[in-house]
């Protein structure tokens, strides 16, 4: 079965599943790409109704908080479903376009780096605990996983549909 963004986790986890997760979070292709994107280009949307990469920038980084935040519950054994949210919301009660891009970007690694130094705090047996993301049981390490997914499925948009 070929999933799409609107199956989340399995979507999101298939585009990562066979690397390693910890590789995942410290490469640092993501920023190497988003860096050699300009203030003015960064304002761009390729349809009126579309985010800015302002926005979906923004977008990654309030996405690897929540979804960091969850994992941090699993870990503790937090029997508590892994819940959705709703981005346009978020975006929509945002500040992305006031901030300059180097902001969220600064942003963007700072919440990395959070991120990085609680993955580096898992044991191999936190690391195997099970909860669940709507009607899939998943492993915290798949979990971590489709934050990445998540990431690169927005990278791949930014370059097909923003990079004219």
């Amino acid at each position: 079965m070929k999933y799409t963004p609107k199956d989340g986790f399995p979507y999101y986890y298939d585009l990562v599943k066979d690397e390693n997760f910890k590789y995942l979070f410290t490469d640092s292709s993501t920023m190497t790409f988003l860096s050699s994107i300009n203030e003015n280009k960064a304002i761009y949307r390729y349809e009126p109704d579309k985010w800015s990469i302002k926005q979906i920038v923004g977008h990654i980084t309030d996405h690897e908080r929540i979804k960091i935040f969850r994992a941090f519950l699993m870990s503790r054994n937090e029997s508590v479903e892994l819940w959705g949210y709703d981005q346009n919301f978020l975006v929509n009660n945002s500040r992305f376009n006031e901030l300059t891009f180097e902001q969220l970007l600064t942003d963007f690694k700072n919440v990395r780096q959070a991120s990085i130094s609680f993955i580096e705090s898992l044991s191999v047996d936190q690391l195997k605990r099970k909860g669940s993301a709507r009607q899939y049981e998943i492993t915290l390490e798949d979990f971590l996983k489709s934050i990445i997914g998540h990431e690169k499925h927005h990278i791949h948009a930014i370059k097909n549909n923003y990079m004219y």
